[in-house]
């Protein structure tokens, strides 16, 4: 985006995002109303880039949030840098990068197409390349704004006790793609309103950006590594609506004198095109090691059957799946409606299930 101007409406749920960045240009300040902030689409290139909002609620106020800065080509954000996500429109801060493998089947290779075999391959030989993701937090106030796009509560662990099936989440914690990156700088100490804010970041006015990680963040994610580790990330686009999978292991757990292996996938969609369509039923297939092939068919996702339009492009979910053995296959198909009442089935690209051999102790979540 560096070195043109790029426009984009953001919808948040009632709230409007849009913005317009120039290369180095300048700086680019940053207003909000309440939660999640808005800006008009219609905004001109300037050198200062103010926010407003469309649907600002009588009363309210804009108040200055930061300034844009310019989005990197090239290189990583580091730990403490603002940022907006893209897509959802949420303020977050960044609190360390995962390199990733991204599996992207809109570039694969082309092969000769091969016939779907138990273990869930597709017809496409695609090769991985490194994409850097980052771990973040989501500001409390944007929550109930997004709450309706995605999941606020994505990020869940096993629970440490004898409950097999107990899980427990760390609200307000993502994985954002570095493209999804729309840094900006602020000079309120505590900007991002989050409860791990404080207990993970220290403000340092001497850095760049000013907030450095404290001793319990690194404790954290070296205690808690394994579970939070994003390793691959799978994507594919059918008619314009793009699916991306990322897969996550998360322990084992004795139950009936067996194991039980536990996995949350995030998944992601967004329709590319200005047409609206309607996310119906989903039609999975799960292979197991041990040599099941079970299939799962079901209305909508997460309880929900989310519209995609050009004003609300994108939807993401988790949800967990567990097996009898360590590792496994899924894959399958969204199907989508359009208004004129015809369907048509979107791809998820299949993706492993896989444990991890030096599995030690439980994730310790939030304690220390």
């Amino acid at each position: 985006m560096a070195g043109c101007v790029a426009r984009r409406a953001l919808a948040v749920g009632s709230r409007w995002w849009s913005r317009s960045l120039t290369g180095a240009r300048g700086p680019r300040s940053l207003c909000a109303a309440g939660g999640a902030g808005a800006f008009p689409p219609a905004a001109t290139t300037t050198t200062r880039r103010h926010l407003s909002s469309r649907n600002r609620p009588e009363g309210k106020v804009l108040e200055t949030v930061g300034v844009f800065e310019v989005p990197k080509q090239n290189g990583k954000y580091e730990t403490g840098q603002l940022f907006l996500h893209s897509v959802f429109g949420y303020r977050g801060v960044v609190l360390f990068p995962w390199q990733a493998r991204l599996y992207d089947r809109d570039v694969a290779s082309a092969a000769p197409e091969k016939a779907e075999n138990p273990a869930g391959h597709g017809s496409k030989e695609v090769k991985g390349k490194t994409h850097t993701y980052y771990q973040v937090l989501i500001d409390a106030r944007d929550c109930p704004h997004i709450s309706q796009r995605s999941q606020t509560e994505a990020v869940t662990f096993l629970a440490n006790h004898d409950d097999s099936r107990a899980l427990y989440a760390i609200p307000g914690l993502d994985y954002v793609s570095h493209e999804d990156i729309l840094p900006y700088t602020s000079t309120d100490q505590v900007p991002i309103q989050h409860e791990l804010f404080e207990r993970f970041l220290l403000y340092d006015q001497t850095k760049a950006p000013p907030f450095v990680a404290r001793e319990t963040l690194r404790a954290w994610q070296e205690k808690n590594h394994p579970w939070l580790e994003l390793s691959d990330v799978h994507r594919e686009t059918t008619e314009n609506i793009r699916v991306t999978v990322i897969p996550f292991y998360m322990g084992m757990r004795e139950a009936q004198n067996s194991h039980v292996y536990w996995w949350r996938y995030c998944i992601r969609l967004e329709n590319l095109d200005s047409d609206v369509v309607q996310l119906r039923e989903r039609h999975w297939r799960i292979f197991s090691l041990s040599g099941t092939l079970e299939t799962v068919r079901g209305r909508g996702v997460v309880g929900r059957e989310p519209v995609l339009s050009k004003e609300q492009p994108a939807f993401q979910y988790s949800s967990h799946v567990s097996l009898q053995a360590s590792s496994g296959h899924m894959w399958g198909t969204f199907r989508f409606e359009r208004p004129d009442g015809s369907h048509f089935d979107v791809r998820i690209p299949p993706f492993s299930l896989e444990s991890n051999k030096d599995e030690k102790t439980p994730p310790s979540g939030l304690h220390w």
